[in-house]
């Protein structure tokens, strides 16, 4: 197939464009670089420098796309408090731009990067599709208000949409792995200090209801992420919207992250008990039941393998 991704110069969008180069498609990535990198975007895939605003409706026009897989967006969660109408404008202003564009050029079907963060605090774990919706920041709820324009265009205009709802993702594919500027993720932060950058791991608290006391979080492989977007790029029918959760089932906690990344890098990594931040869950885990009854799909690898892959990618940068 000939495919668009937009936002294939981050991390898992680019993952996922090696993904699809490997399984024979016809890539073309649309990105306008202000957090990804160029050299990120995987040898036999074109990349198009530009917002989904401005050039979605030029690239698509004529152009033959069978599918888009939609990454591009703002996720930083702390800078979405600050600047909520930046998140609104960019998440939801510009997907509004794709759909719209992929209306215009008859591009039957996208696959879409949504996030757990939707649910915001759930009632239980682990959370299903069907629980409530209730994002407690800008960055979940402008991803919440794209999943209700997918349905829309699917109901109104007979687009096919998958929406994929998860929350921490790590590991490396090849050379290709984390490279944010702002790096807010614990895996590699933990390894940056592994790599004596930073003085001391912060653990925000550590007398939460959990076997440990630390907040348990749920992990996913990018590689076992990708593979969840190939399956829901052939499971795109038209005029539906289906949501699939992907997770562990299970997590793991703070101290266990930091704890794999001692084994792992063979340094002693200093961790400090910090106050808790307000308004962190004791676990956020989401199920993955539905989509591995439906498409198959299951993590296969665990923490210590996304953490030695992580690693490994650190240290050839």
């Amino acid at each position: 197939m000939k495919l668009l991704v937009t936002g294939g110069a981050g991390y898992v969008g680019s993952v996922v464009s090696a993904l699809l180069l490997e399984a024979g498609h016809e890539v073309v990535v649309l990105d306008d670089v202000s957090t990804g990198h160029e050299d990120s975007v995987p040898e036999g895939a074109r990349l198009v420098r530009g917002t989904l605003r401005d050039t979605a409706q030029d690239v698509m026009a004529g152009a033959g796309f069978e599918a888009v897989l939609h990454f591009a967006a703002k996720s930083l969660v702390g800078e979405s408090v600050e600047k909520p109408g930046l998140y609104w404008d960019k998440n939801l202003g510009e997907s509004l731009a794709l759909l719209d564009a992929m209306r215009v050029a008859g591009v039957p079907r996208i696959v879409f990067s949504s996030t757990a963060a939707v649910y915001g605090e759930p009632e239980s774990t682990p959370i299903l599709e069907t629980d409530p919706t209730r994002p407690t920041n800008p960055y979940g709820a402008s991803k919440l208000a794209i999943d209700t324009a997918l349905a829309e265009y699917a109901r109104l205009h007979g687009i096919g949409g998958v929406s994929l709802r998860y929350f921490n993702v790590a590991g490396a594919y090849g050379r290709l792995g984390e490279r944010h500027t702002v790096e807010t993720h614990l895996i590699p932060n933990v390894l940056k200090i592994a790599q004596g950058d930073g003085e001391a791991v912060k653990m925000f608290g550590d007398d939460y209801p959990t076997p440990d006391g630390t907040c348990i979080r749920d992990y996913i492989h990018v590689t076992d992420l990708g593979r969840a977007h190939l399956l829901a790029l052939d499971a795109c029918a038209p005029g539906t919207h289906r949501i699939f959760n992907l997770g562990s089932g299970t997590g793991n906690s703070v101290k266990e992250v930091v704890d794999v990344c001692r084994e792992v890098t063979g340094r002693e990594i200093p961790a400090e008990v910090a106050p808790r931040r307000p308004g962190d869950p004791a676990v956020l885990v989401a199920s993955s039941d539905k989509i591995q009854a439906e498409l198959g799909w299951k993590p296969e690898r665990d923490l210590r393998t996304m953490i030695d892959d992580a690693w490994t990618f650190l240290r050839s940068r």
